[in-house]
C-alpha cells in the first residue's frame, strides 16, 4: 500500500480532509498535517510533518494547491518548504492542480507533477 503525505495551507483543511477521505477509500495510507488536530507550537508541528515526509515508508507527497485569496494554484512558504524537503528525500511529488506561477522554475526543475484536479493520476 502506498503512503501519501498531504501538504497545504491550514486554511484549506476541509479540502485536505476531503482528499484524505477519497485517497483512503482508494486504499492509500494517508497522513494529513497535524496542525489540524493538535494544539502545539508551530515549530514542533512543522518538524512532525517534516518527519512524515522524510519517513522511509512515504512514497508520495501530494500538495493541495487551490485558489487562495484570488491566487490560482497557491503554494505558501511553509508548503514550499515541505516540497523542498520531499525533493531532498527523493519523494514523488504531485500538485493537486497546476503549477503555481511564482515557483514555476523550481517546481518544474524538481519534476513536480501537476494533476490538474485529477486524483486518478496519483
Amino acid at each position: 500500500m502506498k503512503r501519501i503525505v498531504l501538504c497545504g495551507s491550514m486554511k484549506l483543511k476541509e479540502k485536505i480532509f476531503e482528499i484524505e477521505k477519497y485517497l483512503k477509500n482508494k486504499g492509500y495510507e494517508v497522513v494529513s498535517p497535524k496542525e489540524f488536530r493538535v494544539e502545539m507550537k508551530r515549530i514542533d508541528l512543522s518538524k512532525m510533518h517534516f518527519d512524515e515526509i522524510a519517513n522511509e515508508n512515504t512514497d508520495i507527497v501530494l500538495v493541495v494547491n487551490v485558489t487562495k485569496n484570488g491566487i490560482d494554484n497557491y503554494i505558501g512558504p511553509s508548503t514550499f518548504t515541505e516540497i523542498a524537503m520531499a525533493v531532498y528525500f527523493n519523494k514523488k511529488i504531485y500538485l493537486l492542480n497546476d503549477i503555481y506561477e511564482s515557483y514555476r522554475e523550481e517546481l518544474e526543475g524538481w519534476n513536480v507533477i501537476p494533476l490538474k484536479g485529477n486524483l486518478e493520476n496519483v
